[in-house]
């Protein structure tokens, strides 16, 4: 068995382990001891590529700065300027049919839909009372024509008596006085034959009058076109006053319409005759009917304070989908202009904020002079470094607009325009959205 304080070295020679044991002990400490600091420096060295590394990726990865101004470029295209209104579709030509006699109705020879022709016969109105006052002025005419040939014969008993008088007269015989009672006596006769004869043209104009009013008991249609209202039927009685009653309305030709509309007096100035339209109807969503502005009528009128002109647009109806009465929308162009540069409207609203003080407060500015008639105010990017913009105001002409865009007429080259700003930007003191 051996000896454990004893072991054999490389040249098999036994040494005394117990005696080497410290030097053995502090050597393994000091190798021991470069070893963890060796450890911790490599940990440290790889923590701090790591850091550096991902300072790097944030760096290169950081999003740009916030913009401080939306824009946009100028886009090619069309610009049509309409004026919308809404109106009421009617026929051009409209007869509302009444009666002028009095009575009850005894046949309607029409309904609703109804084609009619020029003559046609529509209604009748019962008569008896009618034929009865005829009777009776046919009557009172062949009396008066009674009273005119006695009053004929009168005069000639008259006249005769004149002529003895005045033979008498001559002869020396008679007196003036027997004269002058002939010669009066006379002279009544005769005005008593022109009174008969001036009651007998009375009567006879009332007979005439009873006659037409017997005519007016037949209503007939004064034009060709389809009934399109019927307000009275068989056993109704009607009484034409001072406001003649209205039986039938006829509408000529239902293949041709006519819109009223109304126009806002603030568009009625770009309004003119002879000016295109588009008209469309709930009843028929997606479809359009072509209409001709006619008309452009001078009379206001006033609703609530609220003034608005008629406009008379022509609308041609071939498949008469189009009814009386319908509700339209119609859409005018007043003016266009084809393949032409164009800006939005957001941009000629946009005004930059003020810059603002030190305490955060805007500081005042001095208001723009207003533009005339056909300029307007736009900003455009002058550097579109994203968060370090610039922008520059710029005074251009412009034309028509269609309410989205507006025809731009001053060349700026390949800027953009500024339509609103950002609320980094208002942090920035430029301002906040004010697109108005």
């Amino acid at each position: 068995m051996a000896n454990p304080g004893v072991h054999l070295d490389a040249g098999g020679q036994a040494r005394n382990n117990v005696a080497e044991r410290p030097d053995l002990n502090k050597a393994l400490s000091r190798v021991e001891g470069r070893g963890k600091w060796l450890r911790w420096l490599i940990i440290l060295i790889v923590l701090a590529g790591v850091a550096a590394g991902g300072m790097f990726y944030l760096q290169k990865t950081k999003p740009p700065p916030p913009a401080r101004y939306v824009s946009t470029a100028l886009t090619q295209g069309d610009v049509f300027e309409t004026i919308q209104s809404t109106g009421q579709i009617k026929p051009v030509t409209e007869v509302q049919i009444g009666a002028q006699v009095s009575g009850r109705i005894t046949k309607v020879h029409v309904d609703f839909n109804t084609h009619v022709k020029a003559g046609d016969l529509l209604a009748e109105i019962d008569t008896q009372l009618l034929g009865a006052e005829i009777d009776a002025n046919a009557a009172q005419v062949a009396a008066g024509n009674a009273s005119v040939k006695r009053a004929e014969a009168n005069l000639e008993t008259a006249k005769v008596r004149l002529e003895r008088a005045r033979k008498v007269f001559k002869e020396g015989v008679g007196s003036q006085a027997d004269l002058d009672a002939a010669q009066g006596s006379y002279d009544i006769a005769l005005a008593d034959v022109t009174a008969s004869k001036a009651q007998v043209a009375q009567l006879n104009a009332t007979l005439r009058r009873s006659n037409t009013n017997l005519a007016f008991t037949k209503i007939f249609s004064p034009i060709e076109g389809v009934v399109i209202n019927r307000a009275v039927d068989p056993g109704q009685t009607i009484a034409a006053g001072f406001q003649t009653p209205t039986l039938f309305v006829i509408a000529q030709d239902l293949r041709k319409m006519r819109v009223l509309a109304d126009i806002d007096e603030a568009d009625v100035g770009r309004l003119k005759e002879g000016m295109t339209a588009d008209i469309r109807v709930d009843a028929f969503p997606g479809e359009s009917f072509k209409g001709l502005v006619s008309q452009v009528r001078y009379s206001p009128v006033n609703q609530a304070g609220v003034v608005t002109y008629a406009a008379v647009i022509e609308v041609e109806n071939p498949d008469i989908k189009l009814r009386p009465g319908m509700t339209a929308t119609a859409t005018i162009h007043s003016a266009e202009a084809k393949g032409i540069k164009r800006l939005p409207n957001a941009a000629l609203r946009f005004k930059p904020s003020p810059p603002m003080t030190k305490e955060g407060k805007p500081i005042p500015q001095d208001p723009l002079p207003p533009l005339p008639a056909g300029k307007g105010r736009i900003y455009v990017l002058t550097n579109e470094t994203q968060g370090a913009e610039q922008i520059e105001m710029r005074e251009v002409d412009i034309g028509i607009t269609d309410g989205v865009h507006t025809v731009l007429r001053t060349d700026i080259g390949t800027l953009k325009v500024v339509t609103e700003e950002t609320d980094e930007g208002a942090k920035g003191g430029r301002g906040g959205r004010r697109p108005f």
